[in-house]
């Protein structure tokens, strides 16, 4: 920003009322300038590195202190502001030397102690900085030189360990430590945000919101300049900056966190909400959290951006941890396991920092899979084998600390014992798609008959159990399977993926439950009715998607007078039901009858062929805008837009059609 032109005689009044004012982007512009005709300036380089700082621009905050520790050597105070910008800019080995000639100062020591310790901790060296933090407090408690002078030096030692306890896992200490800081400082954001965070570690997602909800509370009242929420609620608002204040609110973290809670329970849309309802930014001011989590969070809407911000995050240091194994995950989960497989090996120096044991087995034969299944299938099995004995071990654990009436250690233990299942159950997953691609179900069915002891109540396994049941035409043990599923969300049945329930409508109907299949379907059209009711710009497609998959059921028994009729049906009314993907099971159905009749395997009814022709016009029209196929986001050769529709597939549907029938367009 450009600041205006200063009276004579008024810089230094000006410049400190813009800094007094917070704003400091507009003081670095005029100090800026100021120093470009005097560079050697004290005054003017320091607030300078002082107002960088303040819009945390550590690096361009470091470059003026550095210039200042040449330039008066003597001013000891420069140098450990210029170790603290270089640790904000992440640069912890210039840090470290810098901040070193003060411990010797007493004046100094205990500042320089928590700084080295601050260091340690970001460099993930919890034994140094362990050291470090107990010589502070032992110093705060002697008396000795550097000692603590007031009870807020020893509250900042106890919230360094508090931190220390947490990356060791102790949650429930950490959280006690940061309490027993707040009793002594006063209410602080960042410490409510420190517990907060204890409780999500924790799995304690209810205590965690209710600091969050007290963080962004009093964040609203105190500073309503933040604009909170307004991006969330449609209003055009500027960006206010990365400044102390906004970090001193604890604004940015407190919502990232609630996005990361409302993520876990699955609820994409109150994740979403969070995200946007933070104080607006520019995207070039935002920190790498929060670009990490709205990667993540939008990759079903936005892949592209999505791993452009991640292979964006990757590159800079630092960068949010989890970046590195969701990056991996993610190609694997588009299938883009060659690029999974360089970002390994151009990383070899992050593999064992940044990834599990178990996550690093599980990506290794994953992409092992497409060169060689047997042996993806046996590095699976091994890790199924080891996860196996773990649950095991973590189920007694359980038992005891039942028969011990210890309510703490069981839930730790079953906390662990679902984390483990879960990682166990994607293991499971993995080895059974590999004969699932095979159209080997047999075998996938054998493989999750053996893991029943463990998974017999996860809801996963059961609907994979069910999946393979069906597709082996075992309609009435499928039926088992899928039941309880669909049972439980009952009363939210649009919950329920429409595949399920198209299947056991399919499963009810051959083995003649037409009732149950009617009392269904009639529930999920009830459903879809009060939907459309409560959110009329929301299309909903189960029971199209369910239509259609008996549509296609009895296009495959060869009934193709009534499966085509189905599926034409099922996409009524065309505005609302047309989409990409009921495009593609109705295109299948009528390739299927193309294929048959240019063959003289069937005859259809002439009105039939009508019916046909009309549905493809249909199509036509209301197809335009809707892609014929997703591309993959990173796929370097587009599809041509203009063939990539529905509407240009059902024209060629209808010329074939008018081919095959010989009758004229």
């Amino acid at each position: 920003m450009e600041a205006a032109p200063v009276p004579d005689g008024q810089y230094t009044a000006v410049v400190y009322g813009l800094i007094v004012g917070g704003r400091c982007a507009e003081a670095v512009s005029l100090l800026s300038r100021e120093l470009q005709r005097s560079c050697r300036s004290r005054g003017g380089l320091s607030l300078l590195g002082y107002c960088h700082y303040q819009l945390q621009d550590f690096a361009a905050a470091a470059e003026c202190y550095e210039q200042l520790v040449a330039l008066h050597p003597e001013l000891d105070a420069y140098r450990l502001y210029l170790a603290q910008a270089l640790y904000k800019a992440g640069f912890y080995t210039e840090a470290l030397r810098a901040v070193s000639p003060l411990l010797d100062l007493p004046a100094y020591q205990s500042r320089v102690l928590r700084l080295q310790a601050a260091i340690h901790y970001a460099q993930g060296d919890l034994p140094a900085a362990k050291s470090l933090v107990e010589e502070a407090l032992t110093a705060a408690a002697d008396g000795g030189p550097g000692a603590a002078e007031n009870p807020s030096e020893r509250a900042d030692a106890e919230i360094n360990l508090g931190c220390l306890l947490y990356r060791q896992g102790r949650h429930e200490e950490a959280s006690s430590k940061f309490a027993g800081a707040m009793q002594v400082l006063g209410y602080s954001p960042e410490l409510s945000y420190n517990m907060a965070l204890c409780c999500y570690a924790a799995k304690q997602y209810a205590p965690a919101l209710k600091h969050i909800s007290d963080i962004i509370e009093r964040g609203i009242n105190q500073h309503p300049e933040l604009s909170v929420g307004m991006t969330t609620e449609g209003i055009d608002v500027r960006s206010v900056g990365n400044t102390m204040l906004l970090h001193r609110t604890a604004l940015v973290e407190a919502f990232n966190l609630k996005a990361a809670i409302e993520y876990q329970l699955h609820n994409l849309k109150a994740a979403q909400e969070a995200l946007t309802d933070m104080p607006p930014r520019a995207e070039e001011e935002l920190d790498p959290v929060t670009l990490h989590n709205q990667a993540l969070i939008n990759m079903d809407s936005q892949p592209s951006e999505g791993f452009e911000k991640l292979q964006f995050l990757l590159l800079q240091n630092p960068c949010p941890p989890e970046t590195f194994g969701n990056l991996l995950l993610l190609y694997c989960k588009h299938q883009y396991y060659d690029l999974a497989a360089d970002v390994l090996a151009e990383n070899a120096h992050l593999t064992y920092k940044l990834l599990t044991p178990y996550l690093y087995n599980f990506l290794d034969a994953i992409i092992t899979c497409q060169t060689s299944p047997e042996e993806a299938f046996y590095k699976l099995d091994d890790s199924a084998g080891m996860m196996t004995e773990q649950l095991r071990k973590l189920m007694k654990q359980v038992q005891e600390a039942r028969q011990n009436w210890d309510d703490e250690a069981v839930k730790r233990a079953v906390n662990e014992y679902d984390e483990t299942l879960d990682k166990y159950v994607a293991v499971l997953m993995a080895q059974a798609k590999i004969y699932w691609d095979m159209k080997n179900y047999a075998m996938v069915e054998k493989i999750f008959r053996k893991s029943v002891e463990f998974c017999n109540d996860h809801e996963v396994w059961k609907l994979n159990v069910a999946h393979v049941l069906f597709m082996q035409d075992k309609y009435k043990e499928a039926i088992s399977f899928y039941e309880p599923v669909v049972k439980k969300h009952y009363d939210n049945i649009l919950d329920v993926s429409a595949i399920v329930l198209a299947n056991l409508c399919v499963s009810y109907i051959l083995t003649s439950q037409n009732e149950d299949a009617e009392e269904l379907m009639k529930k999920i059209e009830q459903g879809e009715e009060q939907m459309s009711y409560n959110s009329p710009d929301k299309n909903t497609y189960h029971f199209c998607i369910i239509n259609l998959v008996i549509g296609t059921l009895y296009c495959v028994k060869g009934n193709y007078d009534f499966g085509i009729t189905r599926v034409i049906k099922s996409l009524e009314p065309y505005n609302k039901k047309l989409s990409t993907d009921t495009w593609y099971y109705a295109k299948r159905s009528f390739l299927s009858l193309l294929e048959n009749m240019s063959k003289h395997m069937i005859m259809l009814c002439d009105n039939v062929i009508e019916e046909c022709i009309q549905f493809l016009k249909q199509c036509e029209l209301y197809g335009r805008n809707i892609p014929a196929v997703i591309e993959q986001p990173l796929e370097e050769k587009r599809l041509h837009s203009g063939k990539n529709t529905v509407t240009y597939e059902a024209r060629l549907l209808r010329a074939l059609m008018y081919k095959i029938t010989g009758w004229a367009p």
